[in-house]
Order: structure tokens, then C-alpha cells, then sequence
């Protein structure tokens, strides 16, 4: 009998010494819908890894399999240069297809931001594209004149021939459903669509961008990896929503670093400093049908480019941080401090508003790496799966 007590004993032992060491299991499973847990245990851990899909590099493979990202920010994307499109689906559908065999659960993220060129005159319009909308199937190219807003508003927004869509216009709705359908069939399972609020001047109901959005997820679930398509934009008004319905299945904004006063080049975050997310995004009921008081959201250290006086501190400049866009002063801080930063904004958004998660960098765009191997890599990438490590110790 004692020895049967001591079996037990010591399988007991074996099971809780098991179970300490690897934690719970976190859910990752989602398939047409999404609960809230499982998108949060994706938020918690989001990065940016602008241009993955572009640009991979076996280290980038190696980043993803040692710090365990979840949601690749920003993998795929345009701005402007819009003929160059079968380019990136030709390059990125293999290393999609390689990155879901390191990890299925994986999600990548495509964008398809609020700006369209004269490039894009160079864009067939598909069949499937006419027929989607009801268009006569006559061939011819996507027409940039036929995206914008009429009498020239926001014409040459950006630069000559680069501009601001009008989500009102057809063309502008079948462009984004062409460039949405093209990033699902490579494997996407999430977009970000930019400055949505820019685009539906003339739509303050979003009756348009609710057409476009109904559209892409009819789409994505028949034709999604996991038969669904997580979107987001960027909401400086906290988000949309229409009859309690949220347009978004989780908000995001830049992180809008506080530059502290008298101590260059130190950045602080703050709950209602400029125009930041913290405490404001809206509630309703998600696409995925749950219902909440305020949506899930992540903050990214973001670009945007660089103001007139870099490197300076000015008090009435509540965009830049000391004079530089938040990837671009982050950058040109020091080692440790980029790391010490980077725990301290993570912990920071979570204390103070449980809907937000930071999205930590692993890359942003050509801009910048988070790897610790030379010569690109700018070592937070330890720090990185550091913070991640804690969350399955919780």
C-alpha cells in the first residue's frame, strides 16, 4: 500500500513539475470567428514586422521561431507603386507558406493604407472584381482619377499623383476588395486599413466602408486560412460604430511617446496626451459577435516622418517625439534604453488600460530590426521574448 502511495506521489510530482515549467497551454484556435481571450492572447503577442513577406531573411525566420510572435504587423503592404503587386504575392506566398510551417498559429498581417497613385492606372481589373461589384466585365485598368474625391479634395495629398481615395467612390470600393482578396489568397489572415476616417469625408454614416468591410469578410470566409479576416485602422475618434455595431475586430493607433522636458532624449507615455487611444476605444458589439464596453487594441511605435526641428523639444509639438517621428527616435537612443523602454511601454499600457497591448518591434519596415545579429540588428530581440516569456508565467 505505501508503495502505491509512493507511485502516486511521485506521479503527481512529475505532473505539477511538468505543468510549472511550460504553463498553461494558451489558446490560440479561431476558425470564422474570434472570442475576445483568443484575440487578446494574439494582441499580447503582436509586433511589427513591417515588410516580413517582402524581404524575408532566414534571420527573420529565426526571430519568429525564438521569440514566439503570434501577430506579424504590417507584412505585406503598398504605398503607392501599385503595379508592383503580383511582384510581392510572388515573393511573399512562399515564405508565407514557410513561416505557417514554423508555426501554424501564426497570424500575418497585409495593409492596404489611405493612398492611391497614378500607378495604379497600370492594374488590370480582374473578372472576379467586375463580378463582385455587378460591373459590365469590359477589360480595362483600375482608373485613379475615378478614386478620388471630387473638386480636387485631397488631390495630391501625399505628393503629386499620390492621393487620398474617396471610400464613396466604386472604384475606390473595387480596388480595395482586389487588393484585400489578394492578400487572403497568400495566406493573410488580418488587415489594417489605414486612416480610415480620412477616406469617408463625405460618408459620416461609413456606409461605404461597412459595404467594403461586409464584402472582404464574405470573402475571407469561404477563402481565409481560418475563414475570417481580422481588420483594423487606425481611429483617432476611439473607432466606428454604427447601430452598436463595431466596424473593427480591434482598434490600433501610434503609441504617441511623450517627450519629457529638460531630459533628452527621454519619452514618456500618457494617458490623454495628444491624441492617444489610452481609455478611449470604443465599445459595442464585434464582428465576431461578443460584446464589450471598450474593443481591444494595440499601439505601435509608429512612422510618419520627420518634423522641422529634430532632435529639439517643443512643447506645443504633440506628434513628434524630441522633433523625430517614434520609430526614428527610437531608434537613435541607446541600446539599453531602447530595451528599458520597451519593458517600461509594454507594462505601461497594460497597467493602465486593460484593453490596450503594445506592439513590440521586430521590425519596422527598412527602417529597423529588433535582432541581436549584426549589421542590421539593433539588439532588443532578447528583451522581446523576455517580456513575451512572462506571459506564460502569469
Amino acid at each position: 500500500m505505501r508503495l502505491s502511495y509512493l507511485k502516486i506521489f511521485i506521479f503527481l510530482s512529475l505532473v505539477l513539475s511538468v505543468h510549472a515549467e511550460t504553463g498553461p497551454k494558451i489558446d490560440y484556435q479561431f476558425n470564422g470567428k474570434i472570442s475576445r481571450p483568443v484575440l487578446e492572447n494574439f494582441l499580447a503577442r503582436s509586433s511589427t514586422f513591417g515588410s516580413l513577406l517582402h524581404l524575408t531573411l532566414d534571420d527573420d525566420l529565426r526571430m519568429i521561431k525564438n521569440t514566439g510572435v503570434k501577430f506579424a504587423g504590417r507584412a505585406v503592404w503598398m504605398w503607392g507603386g501599385e503595379s508592383k503587386i503580383d511582384d510581392l504575392v510572388r515573393k511573399g506566398e512562399p515564405f508565407a507558406k514557410k513561416i505557417h510551417a514554423i508555426d501554424p498559429d501564426i497570424i500575418l498581417q497585409g495593409a492596404i493604407f489611405e493612398v492611391v497613385t497614378t500607378d495604379v492606372d497600370n492594374v488590370p481589373v480582374p473578372d472576379a472584381v467586375f463580378k463582385e461589384f455587378g460591373v459590365p466585365q469590359d477589360p480595362r485598368n483600375f482608373s485613379y482619377k475615378a478614386m478620388l474625391y471630387p473638386f480636387g479634395h485631397r488631390h495630391n495629398h501625399w505628393s503629386k499623383g499620390s492621393s487620398v481615395p474617396d471610400m464613396s467612390r466604386l472604384e475606390t470600393r473595387m480596388w480595395f476588395f482586389y487588393v484585400a482578396k489578394r492578400w487572403i489568397d497568400m495566406g493573410i489572415e488580418a488587415i489594417h486599413f489605414g486612416q480610415v476616417e480620412i477616406m469617408d469625408d463625405w460618408d459620416r454614416s461609413h456606409r461605404h466602408w461597412r459595404d467594403i468591410m461586409k464584402r472582404i469578410r464574405s470573402y475571407a470566409k469561404k477563402n481565409a486560412r481560418r475563414h475570417m479576416v481580422l481588420s483594423d485602422a487606425h481611429v483617432p475618434s476611439g473607432g466606428i460604430v454604427h447601430d452598436g455595431k463595431l466596424m473593427f475586430d480591434l482598434h490600433s493607433f501610434p503609441s504617441r511617446p511623450k517627450s519629457v522636458k529638460g531630459q533628452p532624449y527621454k519619452a514618456i507615455l500618457e494617458k490623454g496626451f495628444s491624441d492617444s487611444i489610452y481609455g478611449r476605444s470604443k465599445g459595442g458589439i464585434a464582428p465576431s459577435g461578443w460584446d464589450c464596453e471598450a474593443l481591444p487594441y494595440i499601439v505601435e511605435i509608429d512612422n510618419f516622418g520627420v518634423s522641422d526641428h529634430p532632435g529639439q523639444y517643443r512643447e506645443s509639438d504633440k506628434i513628434h517625439v524630441w522633433g523625430w517621428d517614434e520609430i526614428n527616435w527610437f531608434i537613435k537612443q541607446p541600446e539599453d534604453y531602447r530595451n528599458e523602454w520597451l519593458e517600461y511601454a509594454y507594462d505601461w499600457v497594460r497597467k493602465t488600460d486593460p484593453n490596450g497591448y503594445f506592439q513590440l518591434p521586430l521590425r519596422r519596415f527598412e527602417h529597423y530590426s529588433a535582432s541581436m545579429n549584426p549589421p542590421k540588428g539593433m539588439r532588443q530581440e532578447q528583451t522581446i521574448k523576455k517580456i513575451w516569456d512572462r506571459i506564460d508565467k502569469r
